[in-house]
C-alpha cells in the first residue's frame, strides 16, 4: 500500500498507509518525486495551537473579524491522525481518465497536496494542476505557494526602480522577497536574520548586504548602508516584534513597511513611541490571497499567481538553494519534527524526494 505523511498527534509526525482509489473519467494518478511543506502557516496546526480551533475568521457575513466557534462545530482533535501534511508537490502522470484532454501520462505536473506517494486529482479545468516547463527546477515549482506572498508585499510596498529594500527574516517567503525586489528594480537589497546559512544564500541569489540582529543594531547599520537616509521599503516577514522594531528604525522617513509574517500575540519589544512616533512611517498588513486585492480590478490573487508561476517556470528567480535540507520520504517524519517544528534554523524550507 502506498505511505503517507501525517499530523500524528501535536508536534508529533507519522508515516502511514493509505488506499488508492480508481481513476475517474476527468482524473489523472500522479507519481510524486518531491515534495515541500508549509514552515509557518500549519506550524499553529501541527503544534495544536491554531487561532482557527476555537475561533474562526468571518469573511463570509461580512464581519471580517474573529468569532467565536460554535461548541458543536469544533473539532475536538484538530484533524490529527489524518492530516496529510504537505504544501506542493511536484511528480509524473501515470494514468489519465478518459475525459482528460489537457494532459497526458508522462507529463511532469505540480500541484497542492499533502507529501504521499500518490495523488489522484480532478485534471479538466484545474487551475492548480500546473505543467513544469523544460528546465524548471521542481524547487521552483514547490515556491510556487511562498512566491505569492513575496510578490504580494513587493507591490503592496510598491516598491520602485532605485528603492532601497530591507527584507527581515529569510525564510522561503522572505528569500523570495529579497530576488522579486532586485527583479522590481531594486537597487539595493539588505536582509537580516540571525541564522547564518539563511544570509549566504540570500547573498547568494543577489542580496547586496546581510546583518545579523543578534549582534547588529540593524536599524543604525540601514541608516549607516544610506547615508543616514533609511531604506525606502521594508519587507517584514519574521512576524517578530523585535524586528519590526528595528525596521522601524532603519527606515526612511515616509518609508513604507510591508508586513507579512502570521504573527501571534506580541509580548514586548516593540514601543511605537520611538522611531514610528517620529519618522511617519507607513505600516501595510500585506495577504496576497485577501481579496478584493488593493490594485482591484487590475490585479487579483489570480493574477498574482499568473505572474508568480511565469517567473518560477522562466527560472527568472532561483529556488534551489531555498530548499533545504533534502531529505528521502522514509525520513520525512522526523525530519519534518526536526526541520520544521523543533530546529528551524537548521532549514529555509523541507524539501522531500521520492
Amino acid at each position: 500500500m502506498p505511505k503517507q505523511l501525517i499530523a500524528a498527534a501535536p508536534r508529533k509526525a507519522a508515516i502511514t498507509t493509505y488506499e488508492d482509489r480508481t481513476v475517474l473519467p476527468h482524473e489523472v494518478k500522479v507519481r510524486i518525486e518531491h515534495a515541500s511543506p508549509k514552515h509557518g502557516t500549519d506550524l499553529a496546526g501541527f503544534r495544536g495551537e491554531s487561532p482557527h480551533t476555537a475561533d474562526y475568521f468571518d469573511d463570509k457575513e461580512g464581519w471580517n473579524l474573529f468569532l467565536p466557534r460554535d461548541p458543536k462545530d469544533m473539532e475536538t482533535d484538530g484533524g490529527f491522525g489524518r492530516w496529510n501534511l504537505g504544501n506542493i508537490w511536484v511528480g509524473v502522470i501515470t494514468e489519465a481518465g478518459s475525459d482528460v484532454t489537457e494532459y497526458k501520462v508522462g507529463d511532469r505536473v505540480s500541484c497542492y497536496g499533502g507529501i504521499r506517494e500518490t495523488h489522484i486529482v480532478n485534471a479538466v479545468n484545474n487551475y492548480y494542476l500546473k505543467k513544469l516547463s523544460e528546465g524548471m527546477s521542481w524547487q521552483n515549482a514547490v515556491c510556487f505557494d511562498p512566491a505569492q506572498f513575496a510578490l504580494g508585499g513587493i507591490r503592496d510596498a510598491h516598491v520602485r526602480a532605485g528603492d532601497r529594500v530591507a527584507v527581515f527574516g529569510l525564510g522561503a517567503i522572505g528569500q523570495l522577497a529579497a530576488q522579486l525586489a532586485k527583479l522590481a528594480g531594486a537597487s539595493w537589497v539588505a536582509v537580516i536574520d540571525p541564522i547564518a546559512g539563511r544570509r549566504e544564500v540570500a547573498l547568494k541569489n543577489g542580496a547586496d548586504a546581510a546583518f545579523d540582529p543578534l549582534t547588529d543594531d540593524v536599524g543604525l547599520e540601514l541608516k549607516k548602508a544610506t547615508g543616514k537616509l533609511g531604506v525606502d521599503v521594508v519587507l517584514e516577514t519574521s512576524a517578530n516584534e523585535f524586528a519590526l522594531q528595528q525596521a522601524l528604525r532603519g527606515l526612511a522617513y515616509g518609508g513604507t513597511i510591508a508586513f507579512l509574517g502570521w504573527a501571534r500575540a506580541f509580548k514586548g519589544g516593540l514601543d511605537l513611541g520611538r522611531e514610528a512616533h517620529f519618522n511617519n512611517a507607513k505600516i501595510i498588513f500585506s495577504r496576497a490571497c485577501s481579496e478584493p486585492n488593493p490594485d482591484y480590478p487590475r490585479w487579483s490573487w489570480r493574477r498574482i499567481e499568473d505572474v508568480c508561476w511565469e517567473i518560477l517556470s522562466s527560472s527568472r528567480i532561483n529556488c534551489e538553494s531555498i530548499i533545504y535540507p533534502v531529505i528521502p520520504f522514509e525520513e520525512s517524519a522526523a525530519g519534518y519534527e526536526k526541520y520544521v517544528d523543533q530546529s528551524p534554523e537548521q532549514s529555509i524550507k523541507l524539501g522531500v524526494t521520492f
